[in-house]
């Protein structure tokens, strides 16, 4: 099989002669999925492919293709279709060039995993059946995921650089009756999956979610909350996205202003790829080095993200702080993020402070409403518990949000910051962001589930 530094290297040159610029991306992906429901495996499927982008500039026009078919007929024909898409395009007046050598940085510990890119079914169905057994009888459904990518990009201005990553997910649900509990952990390697804990945690909730004959319902308002890590991402994808995106700052579409005190002085917000927790490529889609890039310290706005569109469209000695994501309508997202805060507790020493508000486990169908202030709305799910004096007292129904995650992170409104901090998913799945749980003032809760 040819390897993917040569497959590079063969697209480039077809490209180089007949375009005033190129860039190659080839990626070879192996992945595999093991979903579960009624607390059996149902399915395994697998997927590995060996996949070509390129892009090509001719007079200024900029077209590009894509092919999984990578044999030498494939890539002239992957070539001549981009060259052919240029030829009817209107000049790019934002094209900022063909990224030029860079060398990448150093990572604190590798993001590829060989006994995770090596996974197989068997592998993954091990930590599916310990998620199970640990749910105690309850239905337990969900999925277990490993995914592994070597990435190569090169371009006519010198750039050639090469990153691989592995990623592993268990997440599921256990379900007594109607009442639903969630676990989940997301990391590089399989290793730290553990299907047990997952399914403990699950069932723990499903079990607490059904007590005392189940959810009472609840009148909308703003109550104070402790959200959990789950919680907390669904948020964070809001922040990246339409917030500490240059591109939607320059277009006056942000709540972001440098310099400004925006969230509470307990609160800092980083993307930093290098970082072995995260599961991230060490370059983005342009081929710009990763490195560690500030967002917010101290609740300061101090850095936004920048691909070399949005550092171009800015100017004034602006650069690519390595966020493209190879959309130019999107502009640049972190990807890898961390959100910390200072004097971390365990979570029931958040719980044990509220006098009286609600303890969220999860959220989901989640839709900004105002990308300017950030209003966003969703739903509650996989467990909501009313607290009273400190302590929990009892399942609460679903209910809908609408709240501006930055009005709510704002300074003074973190009352605490939870010991637990792990990767979870975001809310548009965009990326995944390591953070704690928090402990906020007010959340604003507007309905019922129906509406």
């Amino acid at each position: 099989m040819t390897g993917i530094d040569d497959l590079a290297g063969q697209t480039l040159d077809l490209a180089a002669g007949r375009a005033a610029e190129a860039v190659v991306r080839v990626t070879r992906r192996r992945q595999g999925l093991t979903r579960f429901a009624t607390s059996f495996v149902h399915q395994n499927v697998g997927d590995e492919h060996t996949a070509v982008e390129v892009t090509v500039v001719v007079d200024g026009r900029v077209a590009g293709a894509s092919s999984s078919v990578v044999d030498t007929p494939g890539l002239h024909r992957l070539v001549d279709q981009a060259l052919a898409a240029a030829a009817v395009q209107p000049v790019d007046e934002g094209w900022p060039g063909a990224a030029p050598l860079e060398h990448l940085g150093d990572a604190d510990r590798p993001s590829y995993d060989d006994e995770t890119a090596a996974a197989g079914p068997a592998d993954r169905v091990e930590v599916v059946r310990r998620f199970v057994a640990e749910a105690g009888g309850l239905e337990a459904a969900g999925y277990c995921e490993t995914l592994a990518e070597e990435v190569v990009l090169v371009t006519t201005a010198g750039q050639h650089v090469r990153s691989a990553a592995t990623r592993a997910v268990i997440d599921g649900i256990a379900r007594d009756g109607g009442h639903d509990g969630v676990g989940s952990i997301e990391s590089r390697s399989l290793r730290d999956l553990d299907g047990a804990a997952c399914g403990r945690a699950a069932a723990d909730s499903a079990l607490a979610s059904a007590r005392d004959g189940g959810p009472a319902d609840l009148a909308p308002g703003r109550y104070e909350v402790v959200l959990s890590p789950r919680c907390v991402a669904y948020m964070l994808d809001f922040l990246t996205v339409y917030g500490f995106n240059a591109k939607m700052v320059a277009e006056g579409q942000s709540f972001a202003s440098l310099g400004e005190v925006q969230l509470d002085e307990r609160l800092s917000f980083s993307d930093d790829a290098l970082d072995g927790r995260t599961t991230g490529l060490r370059f983005d889609a342009d081929g710009t080095p990763k490195r560690r890039v500030d967002f917010v310290v101290d609740g300061r706005v101090v850095g936004l993200a920048h691909d070399r569109r949005t550092a171009r469209l800015v100017g004034g000695g602006a650069e690519s702080t390595g966020h493209g994501i190879g959309s130019p309508a999107m502009g640049a997202i972190p990807t890898n993020t961390f959100l910390t805060g200072s004097s971390p507790q365990p979570v029931d020493d958040l719980i044990a402070g509220v006098e009286r508000g609600l303890w969220v486990k999860d959220f989901w169908y989640t839709r900004v409403l105002n990308p300017k202030s950030l209003v966003v709305t969703g739903l509650t799910r996989n467990g909501v518990f009313l607290i009273e004096d400190g302590a929990v007292k009892g399942p609460v129904s679903n209910l809908r949000f609408t709240q501006s995650p930055v009005a709510a992170f704002g300074p003074g409104q973190v009352l605490g910051v939870g010991d637990d901090a792990r990767l979870a998913p975001g809310g548009l799945h965009v990326s995944s962001h390591h953070t704690p749980s928090l402990r906020l003032a007010a959340w604003n809760f507007t309905g019922g589930a129906a509406g």
